[in-house]
């Protein structure tokens, strides 16, 4: 069975934009995996590769495994912004608007394109660009905080995307290299391999949560 609720704060009011941090993603993340049936894989794509190693870190007893699907591997005290900046697209942010009084910020649809979604159809573009709604910025800016002892005994694996434009398939091998990973699936994907190609998507995950079930915590 697969559960993907959406995060607090995402496209919401400016109240629910403030009230969004990295940790009470995180703890969401903790509250949401204690109410499934065990054992738990919890996966995060491109920003959420952050909320998954903070949830982690919280409570490692949680999770049985972590999967990054074209997601930010940051190591203990760096951000989302601090790794995006030493290798993401220069247009992307400057598709980006404020909103809220800069609790929250929005990407246009003619950056989310290029960024997003440049290998999928033309309708899956126009789609998707479509349902993208403001996210809160507190969370980017926010440092993880990770440690052997605890993130650490989760393991945790990678399925990097070669053509993603948002978060390079240079900079994903150089997160590997810095939190390396129990195994790492290759996708000649863009950077949502969910809507470019969803059955290879699907296999690769099957096949981490089959070898998790044969090797528990390797």
């Amino acid at each position: 069975m697969m559960f993907a609720p959406d995060l607090p704060g995402m496209g919401g009011d400016a109240r629910a934009l403030a009230a969004a941090t990295l940790d009470a993603w995180a703890d969401f993340a903790i509250d949401e995996a204690r109410k499934l049936a065990g054992p738990v894989i919890l996966c995060g794509h491109s920003r959420g590769g952050i909320v998954i190693s903070q949830a982690a870190e919280r409570d490692p007893s949680a999770f049985a495994a972590l999967i990054y699907i074209a997601a930010m591997l940051a190591p203990d005290g760096r951000s989302f912004r601090d790794v995006l900046g030493t290798g993401g697209d220069v247009a992307f942010e400057g598709g980006l608007t404020p909103v809220a009084n800069g609790l929250g910020v929005k990407l246009s649809a003619e950056s989310a394109i290029p960024a997003f979604y440049n290998l999928c159809s033309d309708e899956d573009q126009r789609v998707s660009a479509a349902r993208l709604v403001a996210e809160p910025v507190r969370p980017l800016g926010t440092p993880v905080q990770i440690t052997p002892e605890r993130f650490g005994t989760v393991p945790r694996h990678y399925i990097e995307c070669t053509q993603d434009c948002t978060i390079p398939l240079d900079l994903q091998r150089a997160m590997q290299v810095e939190l390396p990973c129990a195994s790492v699936t290759t996708l000649e994907s863009d950077h949502s391999p969910f809507i470019c190609m969803p059955d290879q998507l699907a296999a690769a995950m099957i096949k981490i949560a089959e070898r998790i079930e044969a090797c528990p915590r390797e």
